[in-house]
């Protein structure tokens, strides 16, 4: 059963009870991430998410550390281009310390001088490592490119110069004004009682200012990128994408089973036809990635430099098949089917049911129930993919972005078309 209460400042807490679970799962929610932030401060929301275990007034970093495994428990962050995410995995009885633990990380971090230097040189690190990484670094030159000029384009990472430049003053001024009560969420899944967690949340969180940290975002523009980045790699890795769809959109689960049909595992036609058949690349894959008021529909793929036009090609022309014909009803059962056991599964998972919960508060206001996703996902019919498809598959929103030797192009602009 999903419980919903606010808290007097504003925090939503939501839970969800499985009582034949031994362990409970639990995340503190941010929704602000890297889209929220100002160019000149790039990376400050993920900067964050690391200073908050280096230390607090009451927990050094290592205390931090050892708390969390003397129980035999998970403690981790992450951060997107929408939220940040604090979160923990314990057994059920030990949920108290791990909430007296992840709310001390949270707002009693004391971002010490020597700590920040110090896990500033950490994330360049990291910066440094996605540089090196090809199928990393392609996604993130994509996502630039596809959202030009506008701040969904902004790597999460930020770049070394905005990392460079960030002051403790100006770290603890964007922590101050965007963890706010109203932008927060706390979500718990497994073996919890919501009225135990809701009274030790009222005692652990009643410092948490009320109100928004964020501004009302505005929507991106799409518009037509070809770029070339020359780097000595041995494969040429290619990144396609079109506009997808934002999380609201009426036809999500269209773009969903779509997505499955193109790329999304090794019955795919992208796989089938790339990998298996023309044995062009190891790695092939698309996916949809929907933000709360825009998207993309995007396709990877890493090839040897003399194989990358024919590698292209096929994936332009099998993007471009769901505009020209109806998908067969044979593959539309196969994907609908696909990830209605994908979904499935996914819920034995008490860290998905707790992150499922978060983002549903966040894009929907509310629990999406697992009947109406299933309806959703009836609904889907070859006709209403097909006119998806006209709809987004346009031209003038195409980004291509290709990594690694590319030297002078063997195609035009004219080429590039789905």
């Amino acid at each position: 059963m999903i419980k919903k209460t606010t808290l007097n400042n504003g925090i939503r807490v939501i839970t969800e009870r499985i009582p034949y679970a031994n362990s409970v799962s639990i995340g503190i929610w941010v929704a602000n991430g890297s889209r929220h932030e100002r160019r000149e401060s790039n990376g400050v929301a993920h900067f964050i998410e690391h200073l908050l275990f280096k230390g607090t007034e009451r927990r050094s970093s290592l205390d931090i550390a050892r708390e969390i495994d003397s129980v035999g428990g998970v403690l981790n962050a992450f951060t997107s281009r929408e939220y940040v995410c604090y979160y923990a995995k314990v057994l059920d009885k030990f949920l108290p310390r791990a909430v007296d633990l992840l709310t001390d990380i949270f707002l009693h971090s004391v971002f010490d001088d020597e700590e920040i230097e110090k896990e500033r040189r950490v994330v360049l690190q990291e910066i440094n490592m996605m540089e090196d990484t090809p199928d990393d670094l392609i996604h993130d030159l994509f996502h630039q490119h596809f959202w030009k000029g506008h701040p969904l384009g902004m790597s999460i990472l930020g770049d070394a110069e905005s990392v460079t430049g960030l002051s403790r003053d100006a770290i603890i001024a964007y922590k101050d004004k965007m963890y706010r009560a109203d932008d927060i969420i706390v979500t718990a899944a497994g073996n919890v009682n919501h009225d135990k967690l809701t009274v030790l949340l009222e005692e652990f969180l009643n410092g948490v200012e009320p109100g928004h940290g964020r501004s009302e975002s505005v929507p991106p523009v799409y518009e037509r990128r070809i770029e070339l980045v020359e780097k000595d790699l041995e494969q040429i890795h290619v990144c396609l994408g079109l506009k997808g769809v934002q999380q609201s959109h009426p036809q999500r689960y269209d773009a969903f089973i779509m997505n499955a049909i193109l790329g999304g595992s090794m019955s795919s036609r992208l796989f089938q036809e790339v990998r298996e058949k023309s044995g062009l690349a190891y790695s092939v894959y698309s996916y949809i990635a929907s933000h709360a008021d825009a998207g993309s529909l995007v396709v990877y793929a890493g090839a040897s430099p003399e194989n990358a036009k024919e590698l292209l090609e096929i994936m332009l022309r099998e993007i471009g098949r769901f505009k020209r014909e109806p998908v067969p009803m044979e593959q539309l059962e196969g994907a609908r089917e696909q990830l209605k056991g994908n979904l499935l599964l996914s819920l034995e998972s008490s860290d998905n049911r707790m992150s499922r919960l978060a983002k549903n508060e966040i894009y929907f206001g509310t629990p999406l129930p697992l009947s109406e996703i299933m309806e959703g996902f009836d609904r889907v019919t070859s006709e209403s993919i097909q006119e998806l498809a006209q709809e987004i598959l346009d031209n003038s929103a195409l980004t291509l972005v290709m990594l690694g030797r590319v030297g002078s192009p063997t195609f035009t602009d004219s080429d590039i078309n789905v």
